[in-house]
């Protein structure tokens, strides 16, 4: 089992890091928007890997710190949550925001993630509701600094992680003609929440 990846960024998008070893092998790790929000800027990363074989492929998914790692497990963990929706809930919900939404039954802010019913978001906290505590102590995520290309790589973002480019393009235009200074994590986070 890969534990963690340590290297240079070779290439980032909204969704996905390359992490090129000193041994000079690329490893294509998929990321949330947090995590990709605390990368954008560097130039080299150690990310915590969670590892999924299947028949068809091997994917890695990438985390900043231990506590997005630790949620992504449990959420896959429940029947009815892939890795997909797990990582649509968290650029959808900061880690610490998640802790309490489960703690506090909060299957509306569940509901609000593309992908997620109100079956599934039921499920999500009965299941994680005893495993899952929230921290007061932790500290909300804060917004990456803006990039030229913020429209561009939230449409990236938002089409890689299954929406459709046409009402991915619409929702975002919209939002960047109300606020052009808008990053890319927040244009997707809000994107998400308003495309059909």
């Amino acid at each position: 089992m890969i534990e963690s990846i340590k290297g240079t960024i070779s290439d980032i998008n909204p969704a996905t890091v390359v992490i090129e070893t000193a041994s000079g092998v690329g490893f294509l790790l998929n990321i949330t928007l947090p995590t990709f929000s605390k990368l954008e800027n560097a130039t080299d990363a150690r990310l915590l890997v969670h590892e999924a074989i299947r028949e068809d492929a091997w994917v890695l998914y990438g985390f900043i710190d231990a506590e997005e790692r630790e949620l992504f497990r449990a959420l896959i963990g429940v029947s009815g949550v892939g890795a997909g929706s797990a990582r649509m809930i968290l650029s959808s919900i900061p880690a610490s925001d998640l802790r309490s939404v489960i703690a506090t039954g909060d299957t509306k802010r569940l509901k609000s993630v593309k992908g997620i019913g109100a079956k599934t978001a039921e499920r999500i906290i009965v299941d994680l509701k005893d495993k899952i505590k929230a921290d007061p102590n932790t500290l909300l995520e804060k917004s990456s600094p803006l990039m030229s290309s913020a429209f561009e790589e939230a449409l990236e973002a938002l089409v890689i992680l299954g929406f459709q480019r046409q009402a991915s393009q619409k929702a975002l235009q919209k939002l960047f003609d109300e606020n052009p200074a808008l990053t890319i994590e927040a244009a997707v986070k809000k994107a998400m929440a308003v495309i059909k």
